[in-house]
């Protein structure tokens, strides 16, 4: 059994989780169950990051004790992913016990190494970031061209990275593993931005007189552990580095981290570094995705176009959702969640297409073969172009084109659907010919056998209202380890279960903002 291991990063609880965090999570939940429905030993870790000068200030403005905020901050997060049905096996914090201890382990490690020492530094600093900034990377005003605030000018002593001892080998390993970081112009800008002379050691720690919510430098309380060097470390403490180290050795290294491509250069450069003197295996692949814009702008709390994934869900299901975010983007692009194109989409797609197809063949079976598939005849050209379509689709989840798998997929519903208005299976059993009208129904039952697998990863409900009517016992999710054969054809005689649409239509007008 191959072992898969994805991880999301883990979102700042200072403020509640909105549909950019999301996006990035349900890929992740797309990516799991995929590879569970192959049979692979799957381990989906997200979480959140609860340190840091963001973080100590939210909580300070709530008046509550950080540990309080963030453990309601945690639940709101876990409730939205829940709503949003991730699969996750472990929901990860940076202040889990065992994680503080792992990181100061680590941190003891590259100290005994040489890899840390103290000095002073002087620079402008990016609260949002978490992040020492120099001139070249602010914008013509001067501020962060992510935060939009201009950083401050901060001087104090600090535990820093040895980051030059490692640049040489990070270098080759980028060169030499051109699919390491995905797309590959984000693998070409992080060589730019890792052999840029100004790129140099980099501070790991903060003074507990600015920052005091972090886990404590051993030995030396007067700082906290640097935000970035905690929170990375969570894809290894969080699956049992220096804690569990048989699990730990069954799912390191990660086979994808999957992040925003503002926080490339933590990923690509300083993360590897890490692992690097902490003498530990590399990441396989580092997948680099855009941003969600919101009606063609950028999500922020003062235009106020920040949407809530429980709003949505409540509104619309996780489904439509899901399936919207992964069908209308590509994942490495800025992609737009408007609510027009929203509405449009999945009616068209999920209830008109699919919804109809599945109505339409079950009644039709109903009606003509008792409430039970027919014999098990069907046309073996649609069989093959099923089969193939199956292999496309999973090539494509595999290169994080999400978007083109879906579209193979309604492809296929695409050509059941004129398949039978084609075959006319109910003027065929009208005129007597029962033989054809079962290969027809056969083949439109079997084709939605197949379609709801490959959409399960996508939108997983849906997928599991199809099975369940095609008459299926047992569950489609695959959570045990038993991969599902889409070789496998529907069983003859089996009872279906027609309970009318999977997906009703979004009746709400779409007007144009």
């Amino acid at each position: 059994m191959a072992k898969f291991y994805v991880t999301t990063a883990i979102d700042y609880v200072n403020a509640a989780p909105h549909i950019g965090h999301a996006y990035e999570k349900i890929a992740a939940d797309i990516l799991a169950r995929y590879h569970r429905l192959k049979g692979d030993d799957v381990y989906f870790q997200t979480g959140v990051d609860e340190h840091g000068s963001n973080v100590e200030k939210a909580a300070l403005r709530a008046e509550i004790p950080a540990k309080v905020f963030c453990d309601q901050m945690t639940e709101k997060f876990k409730h939205a992913w829940d709503k949003l049905g991730l699969s996750y096996d472990h929901f990860f914090r940076t202040t889990d016990q065992s994680h503080y201890q792992a990181v100061q382990g680590l941190f003891r490690k590259m100290l005994a190494k040489g890899d840390i020492y103290k000095g002073t530094y002087k620079g402008l600093y990016c609260e949002g970031c978490e992040d020492f900034k120099r001139d070249r990377d602010l914008d013509e005003d001067g501020n962060c061209p992510n935060h939009k605030k201009p950083p401050y000018m901060c001087s104090e002593e600090n535990y820093f990275f040895r980051l030059s001892k490692y640049k040489e080998a990070i270098g080759k390993w980028l060169t030499e593993n051109p699919d390491v970081v995905h797309p590959d112009g984000r693998r070409k800008e992080v060589i730019n931005q890792l052999f840029d002379p100004e790129l140099t050691d980099f501070s790991v720690s903060r003074s507990k007189e600015n920052v005091s919510w972090g886990i404590p430098v051993p030995d030396d309380p007067d700082h906290v552990i640097y935000v970035w060097l905690d929170a990375l470390a969570n894809y290894i403490t969080g699956i049992g580095y220096s804690t569990d180290e048989k699990q730990f050795s069954n799912y390191w290294p990660a086979d994808v981290h999957l992040i925003g491509k503002d926080i490339t250069k933590f990923h690509a450069i300083y993360w590897p570094a890490f692992l690097m003197s902490a003498e530990v295996a590399l990441p396989k692949k580092i997948s680099v995705h855009g941003f969600i814009t919101v009606e063609g702008k950028k999500i922020s709390k003062t235009i106020g176009n920040v949407i809530d994934p429980n709003e949505l869900v409540d509104q619309y299901g996780a489904d439509a959702i899901r399936y919207f975010l992964f069908a209308a983007t590509s994942f490495t692009q800025d992609g737009d969640f408007s609510k027009v194109d929203f509405i449009n989409r999945v009616n068209a797609d999920l209830a008109n297409n699919l919804g109809n197809l599945l109505n339409r063949t079950l009644t039709l079976v109903e009606k003509n073969c008792q409430a039970r598939v027919p014999k098990q005849e069907m046309n073996n050209v649609l069989r093959e172009e099923a089969n193939e379509v199956y292999v496309i689709a999973g090539k494509h989840i595999d290169g994080m084109e999400f978007a083109k798998a879906i579209e193979a997929i309604f492809a296929l519903v695409d050509q059941l659907n004129k398949y039978i208005n084609d075959e006319k299976p109910w003027a065929l059993f009208k005129e007597g010919k029962t033989s054809e009208g079962n290969v027809v129904l056969y083949t439109a039952l079997d084709g939605l056998r197949r379609t709801a697998i490959m959409l399960y990863p996508f939108c997983p409900q849906l997928a599991c209202a199809i099975w369940e009517q095609l008459g299926y016992e047992t569950e489609l999710d695959s959570k045990n380890g038993k991969a599902i054969n889409i070789a496998d054809l529907i069983p003859e005689g089996q009872a279906i279960r027609n309970k009318g649409p999977i997906f009703k239509r979004i009746e709400e007008v779409a007007v144009e903002s």
